[in-house]
Order: C-alpha cells, then structure tokens, then sequence
C-alpha cells in the first residue's frame, strides 16, 4: 500500500486535505465499507472509539446515523477531561453517490461547544490501480480550526484499521 497526504490549496487559511491510499483490495470491498452496515461499524472511528450504526442508506441523498462511542480506557479519559460525552450520535447524507467510483458524505456538526450547527464534508473518490484499489479522500475544514485538527487526527487513526486490515506496515 502507498500512501500520500497533501492540503488541496496551501494558498487557504484552512485547506481541506487529501488523503491517497492504495491498498491490496478490490474497489468494491473498499466502497462496502463506506456503504454497509457492517463495514461501516468495521473501523469507522479513531482507535479507542467504535461506531453504533442506526440508519445507513447507501444511495443519493441516503441518511447515515451512528452513534460514536467511546470504549478504550484512554479515548474515555480523554473525552472526560474535555467534558465531552462519552456517545456522540451523528447524522449525515449521501450527498453524492456513484457507484464504486465516488461519494461524498455531509455530516450535520452540532456538538460543537459554542457554535451553532454546520455542514462538514468528505468526499471520496474510488478507482483501480492494478491489481489494487485508491481510495482518495478530500476532508474539508470544520469552522474552527481547533476541530479541523482534531477531525484530521481522528481520521488518521481510523485509518490504521484499514491499513492494518490491507497488509500495509508502512
């Protein structure tokens, strides 16, 4: 597996950022686990948190609903010293969907301290590269700059589930 992480535009104040990975799989098992019950609850969510799923409707405009628990004495500990609960529910569209090729999913921010709710994006793009799959994915930035951070963070770390499940040691 390769992997490769850029800002999309080192010109703006906070710039989404892209993520590249290639790993020893199939498009389609990759775009399963962005779009099925099980694949989903698989690894989404940093290590020391898992994911409760409640609706996951895989097409245009489809809900995804889930709750983020934290289960690891150390992620239960982090989330106590930020006076943040230990179950966040979170609700998100499909905002676009095509097959084994890309999509993007919006979730609906509204746990923010301070902050009125807000739309966050990712996208995700798909495609073969020999007899492996890319998996790229575009994380736009939270309002603050603070939640961006800790959003790239979180991502990072759910992403050793799948490096570690595609045989990349890199």
């Amino acid at each position: 597996m390769s992997s490769t992480e850029t800002p999309a535009s080192a010109a703006a104040p906070q710039a989404a950022v892209v993520i590249e990975r290639i790993y020893r799989a199939d498009v389609e098992a990759l775009w399963a686990l962005w779009t099925t019950k099980a694949g989903f609850e698989s690894w989404w969510g940093p290590e020391g948190f898992r994911v409760e799923v409640h609706a996951l409707e895989p097409r245009q405009g489809g809900t995804l609903a889930y709750d983020m628990i934290a289960d690891a004495p150390e992620a239960i500990a982090a989330m106590e010293g930020m006076g943040q609960p230990l179950s966040q529910g979170t609700r998100g569209t499909y905002a676009e969907f095509r097959p084994h090729r890309r999509l993007a999913l919006t979730h609906l921010i509204d746990f923010v301290p301070g902050s009125a709710p807000y739309e966050h994006t990712i996208e995700v793009d798909f495609s073969p590269a020999g007899d492996q799959a890319r998996m790229i994915v575009t994380i736009h930035p939270h309002l603050d700059p603070r939640w961006t951070q800790m959003s790239l963070e979180g991502f990072r770390s759910q992403l050793t589930k799948l490096d570690s499940r595609f045989g990349w040691t890199g």
